[in-house]
């Protein structure tokens, strides 16, 4: 099965007493060792007590850097990730994801108690997000404190009280959540409400973020031409499509062309609504591959994707990332069918027309572009921008 994935991001990993640690976990509860997640190795590691006070190792004294714990850890969020003691001071003691936050809830407020357990859930489904990105090779750095033009920011806000209201939404690297999405019986609510199949925290967060990566990496780039190709021309009037949407309701052939009803509202939409499905694709595959969760295909009614579904099936990575799609079918067929045994709704509650495949394919080109281009050596490096200019060209 491995040979089918394209992912990096583990999920389950092993103690130094060799028990099974999750992603969340920041002491093991076997031997009791302290744990901390290291964002650049995408490994959660058993620590221990450094020189300094405050510092930890990851390894022996001699193999290993300095590390600190973030200094969310005893806060409600409960962020178990590591920073190297070298940039602790500029961040505040904050890691890779908590830095990223501009505004985080009123904690203190005693009309609202609530706000710590509602926080604590939404850094978890961030440290996800952060964690996938980073793996994908992705540009992520606070705007504050990192880069000001065009680094990323999060508000998490809550209305004051019933006559106001949050909009989650981004703008310009800023990305508001609505606190109370973190609610599950509100956020239930408004999922039925709005006649929506899906609707989770991290789902908010990667939909988002793909509205900020679009700007990062497609506008204003040589992808732009083939991107409104697939997507559409995004200088059509927003709100005016916003506003005939909810008049009207989405086009009657959007499940033909589009991943989601939301995603014909727009082409901004359709991108961000594609966007977190590639993540979605991403990260389930590589938790899979972490449990050790493997498909016997035999079991299964199943019929394959052709590499002409492609946005470019010429492409030599085309049959790996076509393996990989046919691969996560497979695997919703076998989760939608396990939440059908507990009675619960599908937990892949989507179909993946050809249009939608051909937008997947053209997001996997501009992320693996990006993320080749970061990690390849400088001798390697115009081969893959000779590479580049091909896919953006096609």
């Amino acid at each position: 099965m491995a040979s089918h994935v394209l992912g990096q991001a583990a999920r389950v990993y092993n103690c130094q007493c060799g028990q099974a640690i999750f992603f969340s976990n920041s002491t093991c509860l076997a031997c009791g060792v302290a744990l901390g997640y290291h964002p650049e190795q995408a490994r959660l590691l058993p620590l221990q007590e450094g020189p300094e006070p405050g510092s930890w190792l990851t390894g022996p004294a001699s193999e290993g850097s300095l590390y600190r714990r973030c200094a969310n850890l005893h806060s409600p969020a409960a962020c178990n990730w590591l920073l190297p003691v070298a940039e602790s001071a500029a961040q505040d003691d904050l890691c890779r994801a908590c830095r990223l936050n501009r505004i985080i809830p009123d904690l203190s407020d005693p009309l609202q108690p609530e706000n710590g357990e509602l926080w604590g859930r939404v850094e978890l489904a961030k440290r996800r997000l952060v964690s996938a990105l980073l793996v994908l090779g992705l540009p992520v750095a606070s705007r504050q404190t990192e880069d000001p033009e065009h680094g990323l920011m999060f508000d998490f806000l809550r209305a004051a009280d019933a006559d106001s209201h949050v909009m989650t939404g981004h703008n310009s690297g800023l990305i508001t959540l609505n606190l109370m999405e973190a609610d599950h019986a509100e956020r239930e609510t408004t999922r039925k409400a709005m006649h929506e199949p899906y609707r989770t925290l991290v789902g908010h967060l990667r939909h988002e973020v793909g509205h900020y990566y679009w700007d990062r990496l497609v506008a204003g780039t040589p992808w732009i031409t083939n991107c409104r190709r697939l997507f559409g021309d995004e200088n059509q009037d927003y709100a005016a499509s916003l506003e005939k949407n909810y008049k009207d309701g989405p086009r009657p052939d959007w499940p033909l062309h589009f991943v989601s009803a939301y995603a014909s509202v727009h082409p901004w939409e359709d991108w961000a609504e594609c966007w977190a499905h590639y993540l979605h694709m991403r990260d389930t595959v590589d938790t899979a591959v972490s449990y050790g969760l493997s498909i016997n295909s035999s079991q299964l009614e199943f019929t394959p994707f052709e590499l002409d579904v492609l946005y470019l099936p010429e492409h030599c990575s085309a049959p790996h990332f076509l393996a990989f799609l046919n691969h996560w079918t497979q695997l919703t067929m076998l989760l939608n069918g396990m939440s059908r045994a507990m009675g619960q709704p599908d937990f892949y509650p989507f179909v993946l027309a050809h249009d939608v495949v051909a937008k997947l394919h053209f997001i996997h080109l501009v992320v693996s572009a990006v993320s080749q281009l970061v990690r390849a050596p400088r001798q390697r490096q115009r081969r893959l921008r000779s590479r580049l200019r091909v896919a953006q060209a096609a």
